[in-house]
């Protein structure tokens, strides 16, 4: 069972205070990944929703809003993407969206996130798993580089994600849930990056490269043999959402959770 996550109750108050609609709000980063720090920012992901004066004519709207503040000393950083962009990035193989998108940690939701929550099944391929051997890649030679358990996690995690989306077709990106997909001592280093959410990986560590190589074979191997399609099949039910989302403007403003 997911433990329970401390989050401040005004993020509720986020999605009301944005330029444009939010057809939703979630959290991601830490939270969302099973291992939050005691000082860990929050990270909301999100889709906006531009009118259509602002993508029919000769001014458009902003694809991506970037915005990070300050309160009663939480950082929050949030990004959305509007909602043609968001669709794209989804039948574009992008794992990142697909968490945002279905992430249980909901700040506020609407109709058309409900929406787009059904169809992610048929965004699902097994070129996903591209993403997520990438990313490990990526945070396998930052931790390489600065010794912090936070990269380290990052590359446990996104294997393990990444090999049960492939064997199951069903993504978790907690990775609490996810322990029998790595070495045992994945539950210690949870424990201190909670304490700490820059601090070093353990010292103890010295086969931790055998075990990331295992684990990256191990979802090499869950791609080569997964029943997941070769290509999604959710971009006529998207490309009319998008027309629905947009032609509803302002109604589509998303409701706290």
């Amino acid at each position: 069972m997911r433990e329970p996550v401390s989050l401040p109750g005004w993020l509720a108050e986020v999605a009301g205070e944005q330029p444009y609609p939010l057809a939703f709000a979630t959290v991601s980063g830490a939270h969302l990944y099973g291992f939050p720090s005691v000082d860990s920012d929050v990270d909301l992901r999100g889709v906006h929703v531009l009118p259509v004066g602002e993508v029919a004519g000769l001014r458009h709207g902003p694809e991506t809003l970037d915005r990070m503040w300050t309160r009663d000393a939480v950082e929050v950083d949030l990004v959305t993407h509007d909602v043609a962009k968001f669709c794209r990035l989804l039948l574009g193989r992008n794992g990142y969206v697909l968490e945002q998108l279905l992430s249980p940690l909901v700040v506020a939701s609407s109709e058309v996130h409900e929406e787009l929550a059904a169809l992610a099944p048929g965004c699902l391929t097994r070129h996903h798993a591209h993403h997520y051997l990438g990313f490990s890649r990526t945070q396998w030679r930052l931790f390489s580089r600065t010794l912090e358990l936070k990269p380290l996690l990052y590359t446990f995690r996104v294997l393990a994600t990444g090999t049960h989306l492939m064997r199951t077709g069903e993504l978790e990106a907690d990775l609490t849930r996810l322990y029998a997909y790595g070495p045992a001592y994945l539950p210690e280093l949870v424990a201190a990056k909670r304490e700490a959410e820059h601090g070093p990986a353990p010292a103890a560590l010295e086969a931790v490269a055998a075990d990331v190589e295992r684990m990256t074979a191990e979802l090499e191997l869950a791609r080569d043999s997964s029943s997941l399609p070769e290509r999604a099949t959710a971009a006529d039910a998207l490309h009319d959402l998008v027309l629905r989302a947009r032609s509803a403007g302002a109604d589509q403003r998303g409701h706290t959770a």
